[in-house]
């Protein structure tokens, strides 16, 4: 073969490179532009008006009052904070953590929850895992250990039975009431 051709070989398979090369760059998808918008479409909003003139309507969304949310917040800032970037903001640890909340309070999928909170699906297929593990780092030593000796669990279950009148119970698990109307002539 000669030098020349060689050469011309060389060069062509260069452009080749390049040109695949250039094919991945443009394949890569940008976000959609209502998600840019995040300010905008946000249940932040939503939840500040709830803070200010709904209380209870806050404690309904995220099952928990602003208070609560605050101290839960400023404890898990620092784990959840990002750094922004020269391409875009960052996803703030307030945004972090309630759409964890709204996810966990509600059981919604990410692709339902993302156009409550104009994150991803794919963003939150990672924030939400990221905050949950944030929370029992943060919280586990007080909140989540288990009793370790007869006398502590003994102790849980007469705390339940004085608060809730249910005795030889160590806890509940959030449930639906639902009316049962019993047939007729079938007892009480």
């Amino acid at each position: 073969m000669s030098e020349e051709r060689r050469r011309m070989l060389l060069a062509l398979a260069a452009v080749c490179i390049y040109d695949k090369e250039r094919e991945k760059k443009n394949r890569r998808c940008r976000a959609k532009k209502w998600l840019l918008q995040r300010p905008r479409y946000s249940h932040i909003n939503l939840m500040a008006e709830l803070a200010l003139q709904e209380p209870n309507d806050f404690r309904n969304y995220l099952r928990m009052d602003f208070c609560t949310y605050q101290q839960l917040l400023s404890l898990l800032e620092p784990m959840l904070k990002k750094q922004d970037t020269c391409m875009r903001k960052a996803i703030t640890a307030h945004e972090r953590l309630s759409a964890t909340l709204r996810f966990l309070a509600t059981g919604r999928s990410y692709e339902d929850l993302q156009y409550s909170v104009a994150i991803s699906k794919q963003s939150l297929s990672k924030i939400i895992p990221e905050t949950c593990d944030a929370i029992i780092a943060t919280l586990q030593e007080e909140y989540l250990k288990f009793p370790e000796t007869e006398e502590e669990w003994l102790d849980i279950a007469k705390t339940f039975e004085e608060r809730w009148q249910f005795p030889h119970c160590l806890g509940a698990i959030d449930g639906k009431h639902v009316k049962i109307v019993p047939p007729a002539n079938s007892g009480s």
